[in-house]
């Protein structure tokens, strides 16, 4: 057995202090670019969506304008369905999922839902690749009240007027090599507490509200899915990174007490997407493909078993 090599930043079994934030922040590079990448693609959109800007995070000297795609025919009886990625920046095919489905499905929606899409929640992150804004905090552990994470903040204004109208919110994920070579030790070291190993799913899980499960919604959107990339299976635990599977690729978790991004409404239907892109048997297009049918399947069985259709 390989013993794990202490994080290379902080004392182990000391929480990070400000200085620790600090020498982690100074490692973070920008990789890739906001503006081409997310804010080019939703500007061309314009001609057939509302565009707004929901905030604006103001990071060093650094700015990033939050935009969401709205439906242009909005009506308060229609029912409500809210798409959002990138809540962990790094989890490209989230953010891309999410414009794709923007491009090329949600005007077949149009004057039959409200559609709300927040297609990367978390832009430094994005640059960045991480999965942490610049203060090291999880947004996706974020989504409360007074949250010191204002990209969870933010995207809580944002449905604040109507979230009590909401019948679905579909929030996309990914899971990767990363959490176990970088994000998860990171998560104990800032934390102060021992990191132990956890093995990556290899394919696409689900995980829903515990809280309030919804498995006929779950399964289907696993159904459109399976049609494009394999399913994860269960581990030799019968588990899914340490909870117990419910159904083929569904896992559930207590959406607002763990203050995930899911939570923030009072919807009927939820579920968070994971794919893995960096399994042998996917690859980027394929997941970013995944990520559309997931949001595709999600809006079809509200729909459908609310009389909508």
């Amino acid at each position: 057995m390989t013993i794990p090599a202490p994080y290379p930043i902080g004392t182990p079994g000391v929480p990070w202090s400000a200085d620790e934030i600090a020498t982690w922040l100074a490692k973070q590079t920008r990789h890739r670019s906001y503006q081409q990448d997310v804010l080019s693609v939703i500007d061309a959109l314009r001609s057939r969506y509302d565009i707004v800007e929901y905030g604006r995070l103001n990071y060093a000297s650094e700015t990033y304008p939050l935009m969401a795609i709205k439906s242009r025919e909005w009506r308060d009886e229609l029912p409500y369905m809210l798409v959002t990625g990138g809540v962990h920046g790094y989890e490209t095919s989230g953010v891309h999922g999410a414009l794709r489905f923007a491009e090329q499905h949600a005007s077949a929606y149009e004057g039959r839902i409200n559609l709300i899409i927040a297609p990367c929640v978390s832009p430094w992150a994005y640059e960045r690749i991480h999965r942490w804004n610049p203060h090291a905090l999880d947004p996706n552990r974020s989504f409360r009240e007074n949250s010191p994470a204002e990209e969870s903040a933010a995207l809580m204004r944002l449905v604040a007027d109507f979230r009590d109208s909401v019948l679905m919110h579909i929030d996309l994920h990914e899971t990767t090599d990363s959490d176990e070579s970088e994000f998860r030790p990171a998560l104990a070291a800032r934390d102060g507490v021992a990191y132990e190993p956890g093995e990556v799913p290899d394919g696409f899980y689900l995980v829903d509200d515990s809280e309030n499960p919804q498995p006929a919604f779950q399964q289907a959107v696993i159904a459109a899915v399976a049609k494009v990339t394999h399913i994860a299976p269960a581990d030799r635990n019968g588990q899914i990174i340490g909870s117990p599977i419910v159904a083929p690729g569904i896992i559930e978790y207590p959406m607002r007490k763990l203050g995930l991004c899911v939570g923030i409404t009072l919807a009927r239907y939820t579920t968070t997407t994971e794919v893995y892109p960096d399994s042998p048997r996917a690859n980027p297009e394929q997941c970013v493909v995944a990520q559309v049918a997931a949001v595709c399947a999600a809006i079809d069985f509200a729909l459908a078993d609310t009389g909508h259709s």
